[in-house]
């Protein structure tokens, strides 16, 4: 299976280039985000459990979050591969997914890191800002708060999976179209050399 971890600061492209991959390679979108609020709506056990910690402005417990995805991947699926967004964050994190996988028999295939500099971050966001009227989007401070968290805590992960020779970075200042073909490079020598 392709299992792709899609990663880099907010604003970089992520959401993008994660719907050309599912597309391209008949992969399973993981996003934490989506299925936490899945849960939550459908009132499921974990969902419960998570709301708990989310109603509390705390991060929802690795295990919980490993147990959701878990389910998720398990269910009837007919895909090639999955492509996480959004988890893990943190290097436990990493760890934890690593554990689960190795259970299925599978592993992470590649960390596919979008780099784009601050400056332009910044830019892009504010002007996502201003279309989509997301109150985070429209405060420069916000916006440099939350790059500064993902460098802080995030970033780290690079390290993770550099040491697993599974660490791969995509320059996003270009079109859309160009990340688009680096990427499809990218995991197309990938599958090839697999």
């Amino acid at each position: 299976m392709l299992n792709i971890l899609i990663f880099g600061p907010p604003g970089c492209g992520k959401g993008t280039q994660s719907e050309f991959l599912v597309n391209q390679y008949n992969l399973k979108h993981l996003s934490t985000g989506d299925i936490f609020r899945e849960n939550i709506k459908n009132k499921t056990d974990l969902g419960i459990e998570a709301k708990k910690y989310i109603d509390q402005g705390q991060l929802v417990p690795d295990f919980i979050t490993i147990d959701m995805l878990g389910k998720k991947m398990q269910s009837k699926n007919d895909f090639s591969g999955f492509l996480f967004d959004g988890f893990p964050r943190t290097k436990k994190q990493a760890e934890s997914l690593d554990d689960f996988l190795l259970k299925m028999n599978q592993e992470i295939s590649m960390m596919i890191c979008i780099d784009v500099p601050e400056r332009e971050l910044v830019s892009r966001l504010l002007k996502r800002g201003e279309s989509s009227n997301r109150a985070d989007d429209q405060n420069k401070e916000i916006i440099l708060n939350r790059i500064k968290v993902y460098k802080d805590q995030t970033e780290v992960l690079k390290d993770y999976y550099q040491k697993q020779n599974k660490f791969f970075n995509v320059d996003g200042i270009s079109t859309i179209a160009d990340v688009k073909e680096k990427i499809f490079s990218l995991i197309d020598i990938y599958q090839r050399e697999s």
